[in-house]
């Protein structure tokens, strides 16, 4: 039996400790995932880590998701999971083009690379990144190509002739 067979009161425990900053609560296939308030990130995120009863100590993944009709546009996604209780956790913030994310790489190193991933594919910055630069593509790369709004050939230019042509 781990401490995450108390969920619903852990839950209570995250709203009661956040109030406002947790926007969103779902509970899928055992897997709890929150939406974040952007400006709670972190203090949530190091309560998540350092809290007895949920001791999130491995961050899994970050990634982004595009969804160009809705504002704000990109979720961030955190994926974090506790050797301890053997139990996952999504944490989610919603940012609009432009924003920039608290980086989490003073909690998690391991977050580096995907934080830079993040961006690299989605244009999404980190703020505080000890190193935020494209990690795939060639630094004079122009646009992302995981935005919904990428052509799907590319852009035209020196590395891909078969591009579109920019507006």
């Amino acid at each position: 039996m781990t401490r995450f067979d108390k969920k619903p009161e852990l839950t209570a425990r995250l709203k009661d400790t956040f109030h406002n900053n947790i926007l969103e609560v779902s509970d899928f296939r055992d897997d709890l995932t929150i939406v974040v308030d952007k400006g709670a990130l972190l203090r949530i995120m190091e309560f998540l880590k350092t809290d007895n009863d949920f001791r999130m100590n491995y961050l899994v993944d970050v990634c982004g998701a595009d969804y160009l009709t809705r504002s704000p546009r990109f979720d961030v996604v955190y994926h974090l999971y506790s050797i301890f209780n053997r139990q996952r956790i999504r944490v989610k913030i919603r940012v609009n083009d432009k924003e920039t994310v608290p980086s989490v790489t003073g909690l998690w190193s391991a977050a580096n690379w995907p934080e830079r991933e993040t961006f690299d594919m989605f244009g999404v910055t980190f703020e505080g990144h000890p190193d935020m630069r494209r990690i795939y593509l060639a630094e004079d790369w122009e646009g992302h190509p995981l935005r919904k709004d990428y052509p799907l050939r590319g852009y035209k230019d020196k590395y891909n002739p078969f591009g579109e042509e920019k507006e």
